[in-house]
């Protein structure tokens, strides 16, 4: 039986990870609002509802090596345009086991839920929590198939300090004990030392797609396939 996104992730998680035989491994997305693909060492998760016929002739349509298929810029593009949602970038996929003690820096939660950051947020997670420091925001919010997810911002007078590194550390901290992701830019290489450096450890590579819009407009998709609606390409 073929595992749950979720459960993928818990393993990789706990350092164990799909068979590096090459193959792409289909699962259901774990709800309406996130699809896309996720690259381990040689072996690949496209988490889609769509047609697995269609992934995996499109798939095997590239002419590159089969490793790199499922990141290849053709393949994306494809997915997005079959799909109508819209992707950033193909990030790296970390994760931090979570730390016991309290967080190295003050930190004020921000319960305004109008907050510019709290509202960007909110669109590619759940149940948002906002903490703001002296020179930084920290965010922890439930996103792909319900994990924790980490977010961060450093005020541009404010960096050089450590203080990115001190507030991923502090997002371990308050994970209530279970493992918390972080999506970086493959080019924000000052983000993936401060990740590192407090801990945590790359995976694997994520492309994510969401549905054009925010939360209203992706309930709608959702009404529409329950109903055995189409959806309308962008």
């Amino acid at each position: 039986m073929t595992e749950s996104l979720r459960e993928i992730l818990d393993a990789a998680a706990r350092g164990v990870f799909p068979p590096p035989d090459g193959g792409t491994t289909m699962v259901a997305q774990p709800g309406p609002r996130d699809a896309g693909v996720i690259a381990f060492t040689a072996h690949s998760v496209v988490f889609t509802d769509e047609d697995e016929g269609w992934v995996r002739e499109a798939l095997d349509s590239l002419e590159c090596d089969p490793l790199a298929a499922t990141m290849h810029a053709r393949f994306l593009a494809a997915l997005m345009e079959r799909t109508g949602r819209t992707t950033d970038t193909v990030d790296v996929l970390l994760t931090g086991a979570p730390l016991a003690g309290r967080p190295p820096l003050a930190l004020t939660e921000v319960v305004d839920p109008g907050h510019p950051r709290v509202v960007s947020a909110r669109r590619r997670r759940d149940d948002v929590r906002v903490w703001a420091a002296d020179g930084g925001v920290l965010v922890l919010g439930r996103g792909v198939a319900g994990r924790l997810e980490v977010a961060v911002e450093v005020a541009e007078d404010a960096r050089h300090r450590g203080l990115g590194r001190r507030l991923v550390t502090a997002a371990r901290q308050l994970a209530g004990g279970e493992p918390v992701w972080a999506q970086v830019s493959p080019g924000n290489a000052r983000s993936l030392r401060a990740f590192q450096a407090a801990g945590y450890r790359p995976v694997g590579s994520e492309a994510l797609f969401l549905l054009p819009g925010g939360p209203d407009d992706q309930a709608v998709s959702a009404r529409a396939r329950s109903a055995g609606c189409s959806r309308t390409r962008s």
